[in-house]
This record gives structure tokens, sequence and C-alpha cells, in this order.
């Protein structure tokens, strides 16, 4: 995977990113007037790092989650999360779950599918950018600096359950068809950059400089 890029392609690229403009959230069409849902995690806070056992340099599992503020009208929630910052046109989909409870509600720590993992059973899930169902650990290129991981839940009226892995695309015609809320939560993971040696304070303080982002 993106781990084993080398440092020097990741530097290169380092302001090569698909942008949170770009993400689910704000391509719906619908972030003006809707309702917010409040989104949070047991294991990290908005806009603070993912712990490492929920990515491709631990075990790998998806996050727990929890929301509220759903809608008294809505019939499901829908889960999708993106990388805002991959160097690709696109974000990159890390994993997508459809027809969840209306209703506040959580997905559990590893709830999702992911490699040696079975995921909770009754999780209808889509397919992310590697056209898998399941959990897409954080695997950020190493010298890119830190990446954004938008959780992005949506509150959708009635309508047809999904069929099948539904895809982003699938998933935002809905969140435009029917969407009623909506709510995010970002966190953020870097992988080390190889090339900046243990006590080269300098260098590891350019690098933290080069790589910060805005947040939101």
């Amino acid at each position: 995977m993106l781990e084993k890029l080398p440092d020097a392609l990741g530097h290169a690229l380092l302001h090569v990113r698909a942008g949170l403009d770009k993400v689910a959230f704000n391509q719906s069409g619908l972030r003006s007037g809707m309702g917010t849902l409040q989104v949070s995690s047991l294991a990290f806070a908005d806009h603070m790092p993912i712990p490492e056992r929920y990515t491709a340099d631990g075990e790998g599992v998806s996050p727990p989650l929890q929301w509220s503020g759903v809608p008294a009208n809505a019939a499901s929630v829908v889960l999708i999360v993106e990388d805002a910052d991959a160097p690709t046109p696109q974000p990159l989909v890390h994993a997508i779950a459809v027809d969840l409870p209306p209703g506040e509600g959580s997905l559990p720590e590893g709830a999702l599918k992911s490699a040696g993992h079975q995921g909770q059973d009754g999780v209808h899930e889509g397919r992310n950018s590697y056209l898998m169902a399941g959990w897409l650990p954080p695997d950020p290129p190493p010298g890119h600096g830190s990446h954004r991981y938008v959780f992005q839940l949506f509150a959708l009226g009635a309508g047809e359950a999904f069929d099948g892995t539904p895809g982003r695309d699938a998933v935002l015609d809905a969140v435009r068809e029917r969407g009623l809320a909506s709510g995010w939560l970002v966190g953020t993971y870097a992988r080390p950059d190889g090339t900046v040696k243990a006590g080269d304070e300098a260098g590891a303080g350019a690098l933290a400089a080069s790589a910060t982002l805005p947040q939101i």
C-alpha cells in the first residue's frame, strides 16, 4: 500500500491534495438549510489524531462512532468516510455504510469489515475506493504530511433501501434527493518522514511547518 512509497514521492506530492471542497458533505448541495447531526468518537476528538490502532500501521480496525440529532422523520442514516488530502483528483473513500437505523446511534470499534476482522453482522457496507466493502485504514504516503479523514453522516428521508454494495455516487444521489440533516467529524493521521533524522530538530520543524493544514 502507500506506506511502501518512497519518502521523496511524498515530498513531491506534498501540495497535491483532493481538498475538503470535494468531500461528499460539500458536494451534496444540501449544506445550507440542512439539520445538523452531532458526530463524535470515543477514540479521538474532532481535528485530533486518529490512534494508530485504527490505521494501516496498527490493527486497522474501524474506530467507534456515535451520532445524535437525527430528525424524527428520518428513515435511515448513511456514513461515508473520505480522505480529503489524498494525492488524487477526488477524495479517497475509506468506508461507506448505508441503511443504518434512524435516531441516535453508534458503530462500535471494528463494526466495519477490514483485513483480519469480520465486522459486525447487519451492517450494510458500500464500496471504498479499492472497490471493496469495508474499512480502508488510513495509509498516507510517507512524507506527505497530515491527512484529514472526514467521517460524514447523513440522515435520509423515506426511500428505497440501497442495493448491493453502493458506491460514493449512489450515496450522493440519495443525499441530494432525500437528505434531511448532516454532520461530520475530522480525524487526522500522518506517517513519519524517514528522511528526517532523529535529533534533527530544525529539519523536523521545517517539515511540520510545511505539512500544517488549515482546520475547518
